[in-house]
């Protein structure tokens, strides 16, 4: 039996697998338009489209902001969709440094204030998750509604024992000479998170592997996601100041993939937040987007509805 991502912190997972619709490309609607947006001291690569409430896709590691073509297209109805490439990943610029959270949600600050956004939903997944929650944390104004999805929060409820977990020793893998280690094996260093993480391996395309393999092997592209993981005991700091005086006020939307992070999504933001809606999405592992995008679509579309 494969271990779920976080298995030895949450045994509530439920069984039912359902099938996954997945998208067919990685080419967002004809109408998105691609900027490259000066922010923050750093260059940040942006698909934008539609209009209406804004709403802001932030990605994680193992993807880029492609991962959203299908909420995007969904959202582009009656929304602003603004869906950034992360520091040093994708088609972003690769700093030498700004990779603590706090850094870049001033980096998503500014890619707002580029599009006229005064105040947004923030949907996120993964590391995206922990830009998401500093971005609420310092600009509390300027998010109307978090949805959070599968993947903990540094420093938030029970971090420490996230930490030993040993599914995620890559947590701590990092420096130059795993660079070098990597180095020309980049499909390899990620298939094994496409594989382990998942609730099973074809449920994450060879299309999908090709595309962010591809990505993941520009020059800088694999120190910059060392260097997010390496910002993980900072990004625990700031999150613990911020929690030491304060807690989030917004309506939260903590997902959880039912063969993954499950019913223990909902757990860490009830340690940060006042206002939280559980959910699940069925049959999914760690990679919502590929596994059963039409059910995530739809509990984020729901959420951000109410």
């Amino acid at each position: 039996m494969r271990l779920p991502l976080l298995a030895l912190l949450s045994a509530a997972l439920l069984g039912t697998a359902t099938g996954a619709a997945r998208a067919d490309s990685f080419d967002f609607p004809a109408a998105f338009a691609v900027r490259d947006v000066p922010a923050n001291g750093t260059t940040i690569h942006v698909r934008a489209g539609g209009s209406g409430p804004p709403v802001v896709l932030l990605h994680g590691y193992g993807e880029t902001g492609d991962m959203w073509v299908p909420l995007a297209a969904e959202l582009a109805r009656d929304h602003q969709v603004i869906v950034p490439d992360l520091r040093g990943l994708g088609l972003s610029a690769r700093p030498a440094g700004g990779f603590d959270k706090k850094t870049q949600a001033a980096d998503i600050a500014a890619v707002m204030d580029a599009y006229g956004a005064a105040r947004a939903d923030v949907v996120a997944h993964d590391i995206g998750n922990m830009v998401a929650f500093q971005v609420a944390a310092r600009y509390p104004q300027r998010v109307r509604k978090l949805v959070l999805i599968d993947a903990p929060v540094p420093g938030v409820g029970p971090w420490d024992e996230v930490l030993r977990n040993p599914l995620l020793w890559h947590f701590r893998f990092g420096g130059p000479d795993m660079e070098r280690l990597v180095a020309g094996r980049e499909r390899i260093y990620l298939d094994r998170f496409w594989n382990e993480f998942s609730a099973s391996p074809d449920h994450f395309p060879e299309a999908a592997r090709v595309h962010y393999a591809a990505l993941y092997a520009l020059p800088g592209a694999m120190h910059s996601g060392f260097a997010q993981f390496a910002a993980f005991d900072q990004d625990a700091a700031d999150n613990r100041g911020f929690l030491a005086h304060g807690r989030l006020a917004m309506p939260v939307l903590a997902v959880g993939g039912q063969k993954s992070f499950g019913p223990m999504m909902a757990t860490v933001m009830r340690a940060a937040a006042d206002d939280v809606t559980e959910a699940q999405v069925p049959g999914s592992g760690h990679w919502i987007m590929e596994e059963n995008p039409a059910a995530t679509t739809r509990i984020v579309l729901d959420f951000l509805a109410r």
